[in-house]
């Protein structure tokens, strides 16, 4: 059994030792240190030497953790420039307004967070006077990722800033009766206010990846200068136990994104108890950030214990604080002085000689009070060195305690993210604590009252004059009064129009030739982004390579394997294609970035992501969520769509519900359609109402989500009359009758309605032609392009019933006076059509692949879920038995006939 203490070997092994005797020089004297010294003291020669090697350049693996202090010395900090006592007034208001905001609004019973702004005043405060950019300067300004527990502490800077007033504190969490401010971080609730919406943790850092990243493309491309924005992110450090949190580190140090500032506000808390109780979290993110090629900077100790590590001489101290698992750190918070002389220094004689020297009052105000993370010296300090280095982003660590200056029954307490209120006697002791004129008499009938200075105050005449300076208010979002986007070529759209003739051509397909003309428009073209995980060839957008280029900000450093072909894999610094390798998440991170420049950057870009159908809105919803919030813009789609249309790929690859999650997005407008022609009217007009010009009323700020599919099928030309395009828009019109199909049917044939969307239209097609010619029964097809579309404006039908206004919906408009009974079928769950039944006046009933999809060909899998061509006559023939329209015995005879 190998021996976990033995030298295990290296790669240097393997590499001839040009001078033996001076690398046994070398092992003899760090032997010689430890013998003599300790091993405390050859550890810290070791990293001592490491680290100088790094500077130096040496080609050396890094040091993934640094002892358990600052790694910015006192000695080493730079002034902190503006008024510091001035600031400290300022955050002395807006830590009692945060705190005053949710204890009212816990008399309505609608929550709120107190502890978390508590610990990350001064992370917030110090950005806000002296880094945060503005969007009224030069540029886009900084983007803002705020933690979402953190809210209440910017609503109170807002306020005093006169940006928001005592109204509107008022109804925090209490939005239905307007002037109310929403939970956590909402552009769409507060798009004046709110740009990203982070409460759903881990999106927040992910997206702040990809924002930054897409700057960087942005200005690569020379659509847009933004490389003075910066990106920054507060996170907690329980929130980064979410997978996307740390998911795209390795992109952002890959490509030098030092227009990227990560802020983890480590009070070493999360949700119920401690994050890493029996470990050090801040020790874990940084050897995690360092190995993933970060710049790592740690704030920790504030200046009382400066005293401390002065009197340190035997390292016994950093040691100590090294070893501490962080649950024992929180304690101390809650310890008397007796307590941590006996835990913390008692644990070794130098300790405790160290701590002979020290009051009572000095070891609380070190274990009580003292964090880097809670003053404004030291986060300049930390925000100075992040905003200067240069090529890799920054890591900012700042230890905290959660509900600093709330009171002994807040700070450090495991419940305290429960805790949404104070009473009014720990209001007073905070008062006091934070120095602010608030008399008891101002506490009217026991309600808490809010704090402001005067609008003419010299608080808020120094917060706005910082700001002023910075580039005006933060945060902020600005909707730009941009121009519509020029409509493209209507002849990239109506070549569709005269179907493929005989070639065979899958949606998918048709999608992406539909794109590639697109991006030759001179006006629009260079604004699409086309996003796509790793799977481009699958969906054939190989031609796509050597015209548009992959980008990447290195360019390409290597000749591609391929260089001889016409089709080749081209890299360049301004290539127009996203392709992200297998991350979907990270694919919906560029998206967000993309789909939201209209706002962030005041540039309108038209982003489209396609992606494998069945791993997208089942693995990235939450992030659809996000994109809808965000206000985004642009095309979803759901390649090879369906639960029978991939063939022996199997279960999982086997979409039968995307269409299902996607219509819980009220911001998402999904589409199956059926045909090359219907794609291109969708994107017509998915371009016009988002890009173009707006209807009365219509909001721009949705997304499209189509399904395409990759079986090659006839495309027919698009029927002539009137309301097609009308139709495909709203989600459903007849494609064709019984008469016009050429179908024999005798002239009193039972007749029945067959709705069909996607692929499923060529089974209805082929049932059409079997119930006449083997059944006597005549069929109309009618393409149903968007369930959930007609489903939608049923249910705005429905409401402006209930307020007295006569309203038809369009389904049942359009199958108004259509003989027979309505079958529906779609390669997905039933549940899918089923969406509007309710509103089908005829007689409905329906046909899906419900349950796990399998491996098998296309034919048999439609057999398996009884979708296929006959299954649908015997439906069909079913449906028409029980009126009593055809013989019960058909029914049967089909069955046997068809096999089924």
């Amino acid at each position: 059994m190998t021996d976990p203490h033995a030298i295990q070997p290296s790669a240097l092994d393997q590499l001839p030792d040009r001078d033996p005797e001076e690398t046994a020089e070398w092992q003899a004297s760090l032997d010689a240190v430890a013998r003599e010294a300790g091993p405390h003291r050859a550890a810290y020669l070791m990293r001592r030497t490491l680290e100088r090697a790094e500077a130096g350049g040496i080609a050396l693996p890094k040091l993934l953790e640094t002892d358990y202090v600052n790694t910015i010395p006192t000695s080493a900090e730079p002034g902190l420039p503006g008024d510091p006592e001035m600031e400290a007034r300022i955050t002395a208001w807006n830590r009692w307004n945060a705190a005053a905001m949710v204890t009212r609004g816990a008399k309505h019973g609608v929550g709120g967070h107190i502890a978390t702004f508590a610990s990350a005043a001064w992370l917030y405060e110090t950005g806000f006077n002296h880094f945060f950019k503005g969007k009224e300067g030069d540029g886009s300004g900084d983007q803002l990722y705020i933690q979402g527990h953190a809210s209440p502490g910017i609503y109170a800077r807002a306020f005093l800033d006169g940006r928001l007033n005592e109204h509107h504190l008022d109804n925090f969490r209490q939005e239905a009766g307007g002037n109310g401010l929403p939970s956590y971080p909402h552009p769409r609730r507060l798009p004046w206010l709110w740009e990203f919406p982070t409460v759903s943790m881990g999106l927040g850092p992910l997206s702040a990846i990809y924002q930054a990243r897409f700057n960087r493309y942005l200005t690569n491309r020379s659509i847009k200068d933004v490389s003075a924005s910066h990106v920054w992110a507060f996170l907690g450090d329980g929130e980064m136990d979410e997978p996307e949190s740390t998911a795209a580190l390795a992109l952002a140090a890959r490509e030098e994104l030092d227009n990227l500032t990560f802020v983890i506000n480590c009070n070493l808390q999360r949700l119920d108890g401690p994050v890493r109780a029996n470990f050090k979290i801040v020790q874990e993110l940084e050897a995690q950030f360092r190995g993933a090629g970060w710049n790592v900077v740690k704030t920790l100790w504030g200046t009382a214990w400066d005293e401390l590590f002065q009197l340190d001489t035997t390292g016994a101290l950093v040691r100590r604080l090294r070893e501490v698992p962080d649950a024992q750190i929180q304690t101390y918070q809650t310890r008397d002085a007796a307590y941590i002389r006996e835990d913390f220094f008692g644990k070794e004689p130098a300790l405790a000689e160290l701590a002979k020297l020290l009051s009572d009052d000095k070891i609380l105000e070190c274990f009580h009070l003292s964090r880097g993370g809670h003053e404004a010296r030291k986060v300049y300090a930390a925000y100075k060195a992040a905003v200067e280095h240069k090529g890799a982003p920054t890591v900012i660590l700042a230890q905290t305690v959660k509900g600093h200056t709330l009171g002994e029954g807040f700070a450090s307490k495991n419940a305290n993210h429960q805790m949404k209120k104070l009473s009014v006697d720990e209001f007073k002791t905070m008062r006091d604590l934070l120095d602010l004129p608030i008399k008891d008499s101002d506490f009217t009938d026991g309600v808490v009252p809010y704090g402001h200075p005067g609008a003419d105050s010299p608080e808020v005449r120094y917060l706005q004059e910082r700001r002023a300076a910075l580039g005006g208010p933060a945060p902020a979002r600005r909707t730009h009064a941009l121009a519509p986007l020029p409509a493209p070529a209507e002849k990239a759209f109506a070549s569709f129009d005269k179907g493929s003739g005989s070639q065979n051509v899958a949606t998918t397909m048709a999608f992406v030739r539909l794109v590639k003309d697109l991006v030759r428009d001179k006006e629009t073209g260079k604004r699409w982004v086309p996003i796509v995980p790793d799977e481009a060839r699958t969906f054939g957008m190989e031609s796509l390579f050597p015209s548009l280029g992959i980008y990447s900000p290195k360019g390409q450093t290597y000749e591609p394997v391929d260089r001889d072909q016409l089709m080749y894999y081209k890299e360049a610094k301004n290539g127009q294609i996203l392709n992200e390798g297998i991350t979907e998440a990270g694919s919906m991170a560029d998206f967000i970035a993309a789909s939201t420049a209209y706002a962030t950057h005041g540039e309108a870009m038209i982003p489209f992501y396609i992606f494998y159908s069945m791993f997208g809105w089942q693995r990235t919803a939450d992030q659809m969520w996000q994109l809808g919030d965000q206000l985004g813009r642009g095309f979803l789609v759901g390649a090879t769509a369906g639960r029978t249309t991939l063939t022996g790929e199997g279960l999982q690859h086997a979409d039968g519900h995307s269409p299902v999650i996607a219509a819980t997005n009220p911001a998402a407008l999904t589409y199956d359609p059926a045909f090359a022609y219907e794609v291109a009217a969708i994107v017509r007009e998915g371009l016009r109402r988002m890009y173009g010009e707006a209807k009365a009323g219509e909001d721009q700020n949705v997304f499209y989500y189509l399904t395409v599919y990759n079986e090659p099928l006839p495309q027919p030309a698009k029927p002539q009359g009137l309301g097609i395009d009308e139709g495909i828009v709203k989600g459903l019109y007849r494609f064709n009758t019984a008469e016009s199909a050429g179908v024999s049917a005798p002239a009193d044939a039972p007749r029945i309605q067959l709705l069909g969307s996607g692929t499923a239209i060529h089974w209805a097609l082929e049932a059409q032609r079997l119930l006449a010619e083997e059944w006597g029964v005549a069929a109309d097809v009618w393409s149903a392009t968007s369930w959930s579309e007609l489903r939608r404006d049923a249910m705005e039908a429905d409401a402006a019933l209930l307020r007295g206004e006569e309203r038809v919906p369009y389904v049942r408009q359009a199958l108004q006076g259509a003989e027979g009974p309505v079958l529906a079928v779609s390669d997905y769950m039933r549940q899918v059509p089923d969406q509007i039944a309710q509103w089908v006046e005829q007689d409905w009933s329906s046909l899906g692949a419900d349950g796990f999809g399998l491996s098998d060909t296309r034919e048999a899998a439609r057999r398996h879920f009884g979708v296929d061509a006959p299954s649908i006559v015997v439906a069909a023939l079913a449906q028409l038995a029980r009126r009593g329209e055809v013989k019960a015995t058909a029914v049967k005879e089909a069955r046997e006939k068809y096999g089924l």
